[in-house]
């Protein structure tokens, strides 16, 4: 019995940063390692022009480096198909086909279009790829005929218009695609060093491989409770982002005990945030040591690849057959 497929993807657009690690490469990992499905991640170079198409100076080498990042994580090319969008023209056919059949208004009521035209306010994006890019989501995710989405409680609007989409087309030509559900993951959003949500263009991430005084440095410099001024100043654990890192990082005992010395003032930050940074290095090795196997071999990432883009390139050929089909061109 052929397996249902799991999809998802990210944008090439800089160093993926802890958040990136916690909010969904855990998650696609651990999908990977169920073996309950067959998992196709991809690399979104296409969806990184829809903001950066201005500069694209760096995208071919942010393509390789996210990849390495990918495997240094753990993701296996043998167990999930890794692949890159632009190599499969397939989905350039198929967003054409469906920005034909989806209603302008459902773009523009897209709660997550504001959100990130405020974020990335600094760029131009009064464009029709920036409006349309939900639907390019959606060819992505139904070109593989895909069940389930991993995504963050924010992508959740996309998944939505996706099953939207899918729905109109198999109502106007013919059935072909499953409508995907979303898979949240069940880890908490890391905010970043300022205490915001952690993005590049807010330059305040730690980087999935950032090590030694530089992962020292930016730890030190993370926010805490604006209320504990003095060090015999009792701490609110629950709203300090350094505890909520020490909850994925550290052990559940020291997880105990640093709540109960924060509130009791007998830890100070600096030396919370000094057993903190030692415990982010501590957990990062074997990704970091992976990263640097990765880093010296590149030709195998580039294999890694290749052999990606063949397989979803496969499927892809399938499903564009079908939908020619239906739509009788």
């Amino acid at each position: 019995m052929t397996r249902k497929r799991i999809l998802s993807g990210m944008r090439p657009t800089g160093k993926l940063h802890l958040g990136n690690l916690h909010g969904a490469l855990k998650n696609w990992v651990d999908l990977q390692e169920r073996g309950e499905h067959d998992c196709y991640y991809f690399v979104a170079d296409w969806h990184a022009l829809t903001s950066d198409y201005s500069d694209t100076v760096n995208l071919r080498d942010n393509r390789i480096d996210m990849v390495i990042d990918w495997l240094s994580a753990g993701l296996d090319p043998e167990k999930s198909t890794l692949f890159v969008q632009s190599s499969v023209k397939e989905h350039a056919e198929l967003f054409l086909i469906l920005s034909m059949i989806t209603p302008l208004a459902w773009l523009e009521r897209n709660p997550t279009y504001k959100e990130m035209r405020a974020e990335l306010s600094g760029k131009d994006l009064s464009t029709f790829g920036f409006l349309g890019y939900p639907v390019l989501q959606a060819a992505d995710i139904i070109m593989y005929k895909a069940h389930g989405v991993p995504v963050g409680v924010d992508q959740l609007p996309h998944v939505e218009l996706t099953r939207e989409i899918a729905r109109r087309f198999n109502f106007m030509y013919r059935e072909i695609f499953p409508l995907p559900e979303p898979r949240l993951t069940d880890f908490p959003k890391l905010l970043g060093i300022d205490g915001r949500k952690m993005s590049k263009s807010y330059e305040n991430s730690i980087y999935i491989s950032d090590r030694g005084d530089v992962l020292v440095k930016k730890v030190a410099a993370m926010f805490t409770d604006p209320q504990r001024m003095r060090r015999k100043d009792p701490g609110r654990p629950e709203i300090c982002n350094v505890y909520t890192f020490h909850q994925i990082y550290s052990p559940a005992e020291d997880v105990d005990r640093i709540g109960v010395e924060c509130r009791n003032a007998g830890i100070g930050c600096t030396d919370c945030k000094q057993q903190l940074s030692a415990r982010i290095a501590d957990t990062m090795k074997p990704v970091h040591d992976r990263r640097d196997y990765y880093l010296h071999h590149p030709d195998e990432v580039r294999a890694v690849i290749e052999c990606g883009n063949a397989r979803a390139t496969r499927i892809a050929r399938q499903t564009m057959e079908e939908v020619r089909e239906a739509v009788k061109i």
